[in-house]
């Protein structure tokens, strides 16, 4: 274990660093705060490179015992409180955090047999949104989601917290070119449903038990045109009140559940 006390050591400025997506992408680390989180990341073998904990962490309901399982953890590293707080952005902080490592995945990479259920994510950019999406995704068994440009980075610490714990399990691509990945799945043989106001189609009359991927796009502006255009259906989801539409991560979760509700039966 390292103790570390000066806010100006080299390594508590590469953590700060962290908190700028540019930062995170050009080291690929990204930060994961909070008992619960770190607990995730510790039993879902994320690429843990530190773990900074602070005293403020053994008064805390839980951090005693997960305390103990860090303890030898050589990349463990101790923080007065104060420092702690300065390098927390959470209101109420826990006194830890972890530092974890990823990788850059391609849906190229994904095994395509079966009957895949694929979420593509068109600039989303509200992090408890991407957040919630994640965790849906993960709870009910979705096979991917591809995050294309101009979405909410998905290692921003709010998304990360938001997700608890998800992040870890759910397989997330990143694809520069939403349209180009969109041309290739349908050469594939993946029926392409975009959800849309406009749609022609409801969703409990939409066919999810086979290979599909399902568009969910801004929270204001809806899906792209470009990406509308290359959908096989627009589908919308029945409402009978006066709201006009659904933020994207509840009309995601609706459709989701409906995919698995077939799948299951």
């Amino acid at each position: 274990m390292i103790d570390i006390t000066s806010p100006s050591n080299p390594l508590i400025k590469e953590i700060k660093s962290l908190y700028k997506k540019k930062e995170r992408w050009a080291k690929n680390l990204y930060l994961a705060e909070g008992i619960k989180i770190v607990e995730e990341c510790i039993y879902n073998d994320c690429q843990i490179v530190n773990i900074i904990y602070s005293d403020e962490l053994l008064n805390i309901k839980g951090g005693q015992a997960l305390f103990n399982k860090i303890k030898s953890f050589k990349g463990l590293i101790h923080v007065p409180d104060k420092l702690y707080k300065e390098i927390s952005d959470t209101e109420t902080p826990q006194g830890i955090l972890a530092v974890i490592g990823f990788e850059v995945n391609s849906i190229k990479d994904l095994n395509m047999k079966g009957e895949p259920f694929l979420l593509l994510l068109d600039e989303v950019q509200d992090p408890g949104n991407m957040g919630t999406i994640i965790r849906t995704a993960d709870a009910f068994g979705i096979d991917g989601i591809i995050v294309t440009e101009g979405c909410v980075d998905i290692y921003n610490p709010k998304v990360v917290r938001s997700t608890m714990g998800s992040i870890f399990r759910t397989p997330i691509f990143h694809e520069l070119d939403g349209i180009g990945i969109i041309e290739k799945l349908k050469e594939d043989g993946i029926k392409i449903y975009s959800t849309s106001l406009e749609g022609s189609q409801y969703i409990q009359d939409t066919n999810f038990k086979e290979a599909c991927l399902l568009i969910i796009g801004n929270e204001s502006k809806g899906v792209s045109e470009s990406l509308h255009f290359l959908a096989d259906k627009l589908i919308k989801i029945p409402m009978i009140g006066k709201a006009e539409s659904l933020n994207a991560a509840v009309a995601s979760s609706i459709i989701m559940y409906e995919a698995i509700r077939q799948r299951i039966q």
